[in-house]
This record gives structure tokens, sequence and C-alpha cells, in this order.
């Protein structure tokens, strides 16, 4: 796998899917050695749940055991400190990781009684867990969603788990951005897995999760989280953490240099025409506003997220208004002619937005010209 890769796989068995995309990127060569020590990074800022769009899936957590054990790799363990406030023994408990410890014989270790190592981090002097700092390769899962503060968080953002929490408590003071991106420059992201399953719309803590049903892999942060933005609609300028990162030296932000490989496509339509979610439990409310906007038939989780993610920037900016006709987007519109629509599948309405599916961030541009401005004139 090289650098700007980023494998993509779709659907709801989400321990399968990451064995598959763990082969099909060859991580057990990329890793080599069997004696090596190996952490899993997960997000687990607190005890929300994973399908309220907070936290890693477990589910991730257990193909990445199995993988890497079927391979022969002995020395594993899974390395968290939550957010402040909360103890990460909590989260380990709530969320599902007590048991996985249990099942396969992997530690947890709980960074907030780790020990800090002061480290130069280009410039900048930041404090790191001792125990993220030894590990021989660090398997980054992040899960991809909103921030209240940052916009985005993802693969750069997770790092901020590796760091006691008095450095936690100084981030803020320090602007927060600034040191997030030279944090990058010295702890370990050798291999990000990450859980792009139905991370929440614009809040870490969760409570309006849109489904993608998908898993990514990569290499470099940098690009993951520009990728990132494109899937959330967000300009990656908006985000400048990452830019930051990129001029360090950490990756490369140009997503036009990023060589995506799909490894299938998505074809779960049940989860949107019913309700969205897996738990089939009622859309969110703020999900269900913008969902008004859209006439979807038979779409995959995947592209009806994005248009969902794409509507949520429109609605944040104040372009969203009554009288809007409805953004067609799904399988069942194959073949047929209309005004508006969003996916290959919509080829031939008169306005149409290729992509299977779309990012985000086209999505915004198209509809910004083709619907909004339209309708105003």
């Amino acid at each position: 796998m090289n650098k700007n890769d980023i494998f993509i796989i779709h659907g709801t068995d989400y321990k399968d899917m990451t064995i598959r995309l763990l082969h099909e990127a060859g991580l057990a060569e990329e890793i080599g050695d069997r004696e090596k020590h190996i952490a899993l990074k997960p997000n687990l800022l607190g005890t929300m749940r994973p399908e309220d769009g907070a936290t890693t899936h477990p589910e991730l957590v257990c193909g990445v055991i199995e993988y890497l054990q079927f391979h022969g790799f002995r020395h594993l363990s899974i390395m968290e400190s939550s957010w402040v406030g909360e103890r990460t023994s909590r989260s380990f408990a709530a969320l599902g990781y007590t048991d996985i410890s249990e099942k396969y014989g992997v530690p947890l270790i709980d960074l907030q009684k780790d020990e800090a190592v002061s480290c130069n981090t280009a410039g900048m002097e930041l404090h790191v867990c001792r125990k993220a700092l030894e590990t021989d390769f660090l398997i980054n899962m992040p899960v991809v969603k909103g921030h209240c503060q940052t916009l985005v968080t993802c693969a750069l953002k997770n790092n901020k788990g590796l760091i006691p929490n008095s450095e936690k408590r100084r981030f803020h003071t320090m602007g927060l951005l600034k040191p997030i991106a030279h944090l990058s420059t010295v702890v370990r992201n050798d291999f990000i897995l990450v859980d792009n399953i139905c991370g929440d719309l614009d809040f870490e803590e969760g409570g309006n999760p849109v489904y993608m049903n998908r898993i990514w892999a990569a290499k470099d942060p940098v690009l993951c989280d520009a990728f990132v933005c494109d899937c959330l609609g967000i300009p990656v300028d908006e985000v400048s953490y990452i830019r930051m990162a990129e001029r360090l030296g950490t990756g490369c932000a140009d997503t036009s240099k990023a060589h995506l490989v799909f490894l299938n496509e998505s074809t779960d339509t049940e989860y949107v025409e019913i309700t969205g979610r897996r738990n089939s439990s009622p859309l969110p409310r703020r999900v269900q506003k913008l969902a008004g906007y859209t006439a979807p038939k038979d779409s995959c989780s995947a592209c009806y997220g994005s248009l969902i993610h794409a509507l949520n920037r429109l609605n944040e900016g104040g372009k969203l208004r009554p009288g809007l006709p409805p953004v067609c987007i799904g399988q069942g519109y194959q073949g047929q002619a209309g005004e508006i629509g969003v996916g290959t599948c919509t080829s031939c309405f008169s306005k149409s937005l290729k992509g299977c599916p779309p990012k985000a961030i086209d999505i915004v541009t198209f509809l910004e010209e083709n619907w909004i401005q339209k309708r105003k004139n």
C-alpha cells in the first residue's frame, strides 16, 4: 500500500469488512516482523455509543485483532486516553473493550495512568504518553465525524488520545489547532483504519449520526483528513490544522493526488429507506430536517450520507429554504427523467451530478449552482 492510497470498503458486516480491507491493503506485509509491539488506538472519548456517531465500533477492533493473530503477531495492545472528565477504564468497560481484551488476550493500556515524556515537536514542546512513543507500530482507528471546535475530527485529532490529561487542557489554552498539527510530527501513524460507518454531523459526542456504512484504510494522516473534508463538504482550508501538519511535513493535503481503491460498491439500501439507522430507530431530528429536502429511492448509505452532509453545510450557510424541489437520489431513478438528482443513478435527469458515491464537497458546489441559485433567479 502506497502513502497516497486510500482503500474503501462498503457494507454492514463490519468485522468481516475490516479483515478483507486489511488483507487487500497488505497490512501483515507492511508490519513485517512478527515480534513487533503493535498498538490499536480507537476513538473512545467517553462512554458514548458507536451507533450514535461518537466512538469507534468494536467490530473493527475485533477484525484487526483476528487478522493480526491469524498472521502470527503476538504482541498486541489497545491503548487510549478518554477525554478530561471521563475515566478511560469506564469507557473500555461501557463500550465492550474489556470483553474484547478478555476474549482475545489483548491487554488494555489506560494512557491516563501512563507517564509523560517531553518531546520537541518541530519547535513546540509537547508531552506525550511514554507507551505511545515506545510502540513499534501504531494503528490509528479514528471516527469520521464533525467537531464543534475543529469542524472535523479524524486521524490527526485522534492522536490527542496519546497525551496526558494535563496536556489536553494545555492544548485548549494554546488554541487547539496548532498543537494538534505539531503533535503529528512525533506520534506514530503507521496505518490508519477509519470508521466511516455513522459519524455525527458536527459534534464529537454524537447524537446526529449519518450512516455511510464504510471503512477506509490509509497511511497518510494528512491526506486522510483532507479526504474527510471532501466527504463532509468542508473546504480543507477551513480546517487549519490539516494545512499546518502538511507544512510541517507530516503528509499531503492535496486530495487530487489520492489514489482511491474501492473494494466493492455500496448496496445497503434498506437502511436509508426505513430509518437511515442500523437499529431501526427513527432518524435524529436534525437529520430528518435535512432529509426533507431529498427524495431517495433505493439509495445506498454512502451516497445518501454524502447528500445529507452536503445539505448540512448548505444549511449552516443559511442557504436552505422552503420551496426547493427535492433532490432525487438512488438506484430507483436509473433510466428515469427528472429535474435534479445526485449520483450516477440520476444521469438521465436534466441536472445530475455523477459519482458512485459523489463527494459531499462536490455536491455542495453542484447544488449551489444548479438548485439554490436557479431558484433565486
